[in-house]
């Protein structure tokens, strides 16, 4: 595959393991057996059949005919918010405590910012009886209250972190100090494509299923498996990888990558990392991180807890580098507007960093007959609170 990782972690440029040498074994050991394990078929078996019978996939791939007149195109929605737990973020937490099974762990760690990667992995550590810690910024646990309680009820031990912004680079950093003083019996489920190779890879392979359902899903609904359009939000960009995975080395298939503009790109409150960003290592990675010229992470921010984050995962750094993505933003306006507009046109309340895809669907003119898949990958239960602060309903 043309812009598949390479054989010493890098897309590119970008990739790699920048990591503290108490964590090489850990990494390495990940690295050496992690394509094994997902190609063993007892492996293959008990994924395939968690997702279809836990995690209830595939997700459908809806015509949103109302959001289609507005936008003037054929716009279908790819409803990862259906995923048990709400979100995309299960796919990847399945596929990865199977892997901790085959390497002999008992102990998972994760961080989160929306919570719901922490969510998806409290569930999953419930369902194999795993004990489970997940570290999350104190800003965070405060405006993602819903998704803490569910995380305790499921068994897990939510950490704060009270460092830096004490958002989601926050809980990452002190997720990582755990893993170094514990790397024997812990895995580390990282939730984005973000971190040492051979997570981006990893995560990415998990997601995959989300284009892999839609090339099928296309070509039952109107003949042809291509869209014209893939939109998906970008934080650290797991559910930008698994809706844009399949379609890679299509390229006549338009690839929309949105982040958040936060109060505006040049407002000095945004996530535009694409836009702000420059070379750097972040949380074990060759990236595109927001920084000073002294190297020091500049502090991002957005409404939306699951794109507040100052970098993007290598595998997008590299499609933008190479310009088979196009990235642009939405600001918190847009995306909370696009939100409520999906609301009053279609019945689905969408999470905030899903809004932020939406919104994005303004910035373009489409022909009549374009068809335009937007992954929506969350639901917006867990962001009711900030729903109703912005209250502009």
């Amino acid at each position: 595959m043309k812009y598949a990782v390479d054989n010493r972690g890098y897309y590119g440029r970008f990739g790699g393991a920048y990591i503290p040498e108490m964590l090489y074994p850990n990494v390495e050991e990940l690295r050496t057996r992690y394509l094994d394990i997902l190609q063993q078929e007892d492996f293959r078996r008990e994924f395939d059949d968690l997702l279809r019978n836990y995690v209830g996939r595939p997700t459908p791939l809806y015509h949103a005919k109302r959001l289609s007149e507005a936008c003037n195109a054929h716009v279908y929605l790819k409803r990862e918010d259906l995923c048990h737990t709400g979100a995309h973020k299960v796919n990847n937490t399945i596929g990865q405590i199977l892997v901790a099974k085959h390497l002999g762990k008992q102990k998972i760690i994760a961080e989160t910012g929306a919570g719901q990667h922490g969510v998806a992995t409290a569930t999953v550590c419930a369902l194999m009886g795993m004990e489970c810690i997940v570290y999350m910024g104190e800003v965070d646990m405060a405006r993602q209250r819903p998704n803490v309680e569910r995380m305790r009820i499921l068994g897990a031990t939510v950490v704060p972190a009270t460092s830096g912004s004490k958002t989601l680079k926050d809980a990452t950093n002190e997720a990582m100090r755990h893993w170094i003083n514990n790397p024997t019996d812990t895995h580390y489920i990282i939730g984005s494509v973000v971190g040492p190779h051979p997570y981006p890879d990893m995560v990415a392979r998990f997601q995959s299923v989300i284009s892999e359902e839609m090339r099928k899903q296309l070509e039952e609904a109107v003949g042809n498996p291509f869209p014209d359009y893939v939109f998906a939000c970008v934080g650290g960009g797991s559910n930008a990888a698994g809706a844009f995975y399949h379609y890679l080395n299509d390229e006549h298939v338009n690839l929309v990558a949105v982040e958040a503009a936060g109060h505006g790109i040049h407002s000095g409150e945004s996530a535009a990392t694409t836009a702000l960003g420059k070379p750097g290592v972040l949380h074990g990675s060759k990236t595109l991180l927001m920084q000073t010229e002294d190297g020091q992470v500049i502090e991002p921010y957005s409404i939306s807890a699951g794109l507040d984050y100052p970098g993007i995962g290598p595998m997008h750094a590299h499609l933008f580098d190479v310009g088979r993505v196009k990235f642009v933003s939405a600001t918190d306006d847009e995306a909370m507007k696009a939100g409520i507009e999906l609301g009053r046109l279609e019945g689905i309340i969408p999470a905030i960093e899903s809004a932020h895809a939406l919104a994005a669907l303004k910035q373009f003119e489409f022909a009549s007959d374009d068809v335009v898949v937007v992954n929506l990958s969350g639901r917006g239960d867990k962001d009711l609170e900030t729903y109703i602060r912005w209250g502009k309903y």
